[in-house]
């Protein structure tokens, strides 16, 4: 089974990239890659787009230069055998709160949380993130934004600008959500000028990218990671866990499968438990999104359903 599996990613991986190619070299599905007005020339003279309109590709030199920075601060995986306890597993941790009736004091406590048992970061919407960058000004913690979500349906434009927005309140990652529709529908070239645009406008804040795993099949997870790679993400994430479904281990294999050591996995939605964080990152996860961190690093029971 694990050898038929390698020769599906490798599969897919090498049609994903020639049709990535052939978009590029616009041989396939009318588009320009004609910069707007605003556009700039960068040092090796490739035009990059500074904001794309709703009708043109982006750059068609796609750079993986957000990932190498990512992983150059601290994005690489872990070794899971320094995974011993419940509490070595905090450092993991993107300690969450993403509902939409969330309040200012819940953003606090989630913060103050975090900085007490040493969570890599807190996951807020965007409202949110100013908040939760203030509480943890001078604290090794750093503050996510999710952008597009929970869907992902939104205009490449708009995850640009909500992106921009976020880091200006604070934002030192940003999770943002694939379109799903494009991806299932084979329209790669909005895929990724969806995710350049959110990418760029974020460098060089590490961008995560979450595929929504539950709503795919296995060839969709795979082409998710591979274009996910392809337009520089840091990471690759399994899920919002508002979609009716969360990660699994099997999925976070997968995808570490798929992009390999030099980009993260993020399991995400429905990691309630030690037992259930540790399988993650036994599977390859350098991340666990959770809104139960304190129950998994103390071993208690919660009732958190992200």
């Amino acid at each position: 089974m694990a050898d038929e599996t390698a020769q599906l990613v490798d599969e897919i991986t090498s049609r994903v990239k020639r049709r990535l190619d052939a978009l590029r070299a616009g041989t396939e599905e009318p588009c320009t890659t004609s910069p707007k007005s605003g556009s700039s020339v960068s040092s090796s003279g490739s035009e990059k787009h500074v904001e794309c309109s709703d009708s043109c590709f982006t750059c068609p030199n796609v750079s993986s230069c957000a990932t190498v920075a990512a992983v150059k601060d601290g994005a690489a995986r872990i070794a899971p055998d320094r995974v011993r306890t419940s509490a070595d597993i905090a450092p993991y941790i993107d300690h969450t709160l993403l509902k939409a009736d969330a309040t200012r004091e819940e953003v606090v406590k989630l913060a103050e949380e975090a900085k007490k048992y040493g969570f890599a970061t807190v996951c807020v919407n965007s409202s949110n993130v100013g908040t939760a960058a203030r509480v943890l000004s001078g604290s090794k913690t750093v503050p996510i934004a999710v952008v597009g979500f929970p869907l992902g349906a939104a205009l490449p434009s708009a995850k640009a600008f909500e992106t921009r927005e976020a880091i200006r309140c604070g934002a030192k990652e940003i999770d943002t959500v694939i379109n799903i529709g494009a991806l299932k529908a084979r329209d790669y070239a909005l895929v990724i000028k969806d995710l350049a645009m959110t990418i760029e406008a974020a460098r060089p804040i590490p961008v995560k990218v979450i595929l929504e795993t539950s709503q795919l099949t296995m060839e969709e997870k795979i082409i998710g990671c591979v274009l996910s790679k392809a337009a520089g993400a840091a990471f690759v994430k399994t899920s919002t866990g508002f979609a009716g479904g969360g990660a699994t281990a099997e999925d976070v294999a997968l995808m570490r499968r798929v992009v390999g050591d030099d980009v993260g996995v993020k399991a995400s939605g429905g990691v309630r438990t030690t037992e259930d964080a540790m399988k993650m990152i036994a599977a390859g996860a350098n991340r666990i999104g959770a809104s139960a961190s304190v129950a998994i690093i103390t071993g208690t029971k919660s009732d958190s359903k992200y």
